[in-house]
């Protein structure tokens, strides 16, 4: 049998001589003890009615793997984080604590079978209570449970409506299992759909600014040829006119008639001929006086006389001119 010291601190248990040898047989002091070589203090861990026994490297070798562990009459408000490691538990004994809630993995507990619950603060339990598909026997009562989950879970007066509550309880916790579920997948894809979306919205806004980009170009490329356009049509406009004006300007030929020319060149080219005729009508007229006329003495006119005589001389010696001079002479 099962007995429950009123302290905290002498918690024990004990083993009848029927039951197993599996079957827990331990108290703090003794946890404490096996840990005392490790520097742990028992009373160091108590805070009021609360024993933590975190953070004191007990290990598996301080917990035997027992299947049966009975921890009621106590003053318990919580169970540790690691407690739910004990997934070598069948019978679980929690009853006349003040527990207000159960570890959120307390359904790793996958062996446990019988769990009493008995008198305690809880209002709800955790999600994972529906993995403990081995339950086959759990005492609810004296808690201030949710209404849904009171009116689910029932009496437990016997053992008969012990068996169906954890069936009961089992299948509700499923449910709630299921639409958490459910309702996180139906988070995730929503989730999925709106990064979707906002994927989508940015490779909208990606299409688009590269569709801005691309026009910007061809507009700048539509600018630059419009002027490359512009610049040639000035060129050869340019060249066109310059043509024109070319081809507005007669070319000499090779023999031009003083009625072809320009009227200025003409006008250059009658006063050259003039002045050429002057001038060979004074040499004429100089040679005369300095031949016919006693001034043939002077020293200008034996200069003129002596050039005249030597051009003569010249002109001789060339066949065309002697043969002209020859035609005259006979005339």
């Amino acid at each position: 049998m099962y007995w429950c010291s009123p302290h905290l601190h002498s918690l024990s248990f004990s083993r009848s001589k029927n039951e197993p040898l599996e079957t827990l047989n331990f108290s703090l002091n003794r946890i404490m003890a096996k840990a005392g070589g490790k520097g742990v203090n028992l009373k160091d861990k108590l805070d009021g009615n609360e024993l933590d026994l975190s953070l004191s490297d007990l290990n598996e070798a301080a917990l035997p793997k027992a299947t049966i562990l009975d921890l009621s009459c106590n003053n318990l408000t919580s169970l540790p984080s690691d407690f739910c490691s004990l997934t070598h538990l069948v019978k679980l004994d929690l009853s006349k604590n003040q527990l207000q809630q159960l570890p959120s993995d307390f359904g790793r507990l996958v062996n446990l079978q019988h769990l009493d619950l008995l008198n305690n603060r809880l209002a709800m339990l955790p999600v994972s209570f529906a993995q403990l598909k081995n339950l086959k026997w759990l005492d609810l009562k004296d808690n201030p449970l949710d209404p849904i989950l009171a009116k689910v879970a029932g009496d437990c007066l016997d053992e008969k409506q012990c068996k169906q509550a954890a069936i009961r309880v089992l299948q509700h916790m499923k449910a709630i299992q299921s639409e958490q579920d459910r309702e996180r997948q139906r988070r995730l894809q929503a989730e999925r759909a709106m990064e979707k979306k906002r994927e989508a919205e940015q490779r909208a806004r990606e299409a688009q600014e590269r569709e801005l980009r691309r026009r910007e170009k061809a507009e700048e490329k539509e600018r630059r040829r419009r002027e490359y356009d512009a610049l040639r049509a000035a060129r050869q406009e340019m060249e066109t006119q310059t043509k024109k004006e070319s081809s507005e300007i007669p070319k000499p030929s090779s023999v031009s008639h003083p009625s072809q020319l320009p009227r200025h060149r003409r006008s250059w080219f009658q006063a050259l001929l003039k002045l050429l005729l002057l001038i060979f009508l004074c040499a004429l007229s100089t040679v005369a006086v300095c031949r016919v006329t006693e001034l043939q003495r002077q020293s200008l006119c034996i200069s003129v006389n002596a050039l005249y005589e030597d051009v003569v001389t010249a002109l001789k010696s060339h066949k065309i001119v002697q043969n002209v001079l020859h035609q005259n002479s006979q005339q």
